[in-house]
């Protein structure tokens, strides 16, 4: 039988950045992933800077190959209005493909990888955990995103959660494309519905563009999707039509009902639920607990991760949006996000840009 000391189930940032973190430590560390790499991952595919520190990447050497498109500047608005742009002297993020920053975070990681194997079977023991019937583990580290294996082995059920739902779509523009696309290359567009339970964004990358939608209502996103794609043609952001969406789902931090951390085990990224309050960012808070959870790992604690996974209280905006009629947040949002100050001060800086590293 197969055996390792740390076996990572899920290959993306969360579990490649608990890999890399655990390179030197010692122990036997393995990432057992469904797919093999480099694989495509439904996201909006931009990182902040402190994805970059915590991480040691070189930018230049990165970008040998690799799509990564700085950011300097936004578009903000809401659906059928005129946005706001807000410039940067320098870059305040990066674009990036999924299916390249996740595969060269794999291949850095120093783990041995068992790729194109699905989690199908997971027995805990005396001595830790038996994957599949041939991986035998001390510890094992859930990994594999909102519908992780192990948190569904573990019991955690789905169908009683209520995440933020997406539909999203990247793709490769043909010339046609590129011709009527009007989105600049280092400015995405954000555009938030007019009850404020979701936005949508369009986020050119080369020749690579990024559409999609999340909401934190399943009932009404085919319905905010549709409207989203109108007026991004409408407005003359784009004169074409986007090749289908797919949906993913996710937890936002503090929403999460699951056992992230129990016997011999312990949840990670968006298996953890750790998706930003008011962005649903989830890259950086994936990278974060992973390299949390190596050093809780090697300290035989994880008090520091639970401090980390602990609740955030929401802001003073959130708190009182939730007290309001419909129609009044509807008023306000669509004045707040008219309005230079708020924009570039709340939902760019505070929402979308927070200085957060380890």
């Amino acid at each position: 039988m197969d055996s390792c000391d740390v076996l990572i189930v899920g290959g993306g940032p969360a579990g490649s950045s608990c890999a890399w973190a655990l390179r030197h430590s010692g122990l036997n560390v393995a990432i057992l992933d469904k797919e093999t790499f480099p694989r495509d991952k439904i996201c909006g595919g931009w990182i902040t800077p402190p994805v970059l520190t915590d991480l040691e990447i070189d930018i230049a050497e990165y970008a040998q190959g690799r799509v990564l498109q700085p950011i300097k500047g936004f578009l903000v608005g809401c659906i059928g209005g005129s946005p706001i742009e807000t410039r940067y002297s320098e870059p305040v993020s990066y674009g990036i493909r999924r299916r390249e920053f996740d595969d060269y975070l794999l291949r850095r990681s120093g783990a041995r990888l068992l790729l194109g194997t699905a989690l199908t079977k997971l027995q805990h023991t005396s001595e830790g955990w038996i994957a599949n019937d041939v991986i035998r583990a001390r510890f094992l580290v859930g990994a594999g995103g909102h519908f992780c294996p192990v948190a569904r082995v573990l019991g955690t059920k789905t169908n009683t959660e209520s995440p933020v739902v997406a539909q999203e779509v990247e793709f490769e523009m043909d010339a046609r494309q590129r011709e009527g696309c009007r989105v600049i290359e280092d400015t995405p567009e954000l555009y938030f519905c007019a009850d404020m339970k979701g936005y949508g964004w369009c986020f050119r990358k080369g020749d690579f563009l990024n559409v999609g939608l999340g909401r934190a209502d399943r009932g009404h996103l085919p319905a905010q999707v549709t409207g989203f794609l109108s007026f991004l043609k409408s407005s003359g952001r784009i004169s074409f039509d986007v090749p289908p969406l797919h949906g993913h789902a996710y937890l936002l931090h503090g929403t999460s009902p699951r056992a992230i951390v129990g016997d011999g085990y312990v949840l990670i990224g968006d298996a953890a639920g750790l998706a930003t309050l008011q962005s649903g960012e989830g890259i950086l808070p994936a990278v974060q607990s992973g390299l949390l959870t190596a050093k809780s790992i090697v300290a035989q604690s994880f008090d520091s991760y639970a401090a980390f996974i602990a609740p955030h209280r929401q802001s003073w905006l959130m708190s009182i949006g939730r007290s309001l009629p419909a129609p009044l947040i509807s008023f306000l949002a669509r004045s707040l996000l008219n309005t230079r100050w708020f924009v570039r001060e709340v939902v760019l800086k505070e929402w979308f840009l927070p200085v957060v590293t380890l």
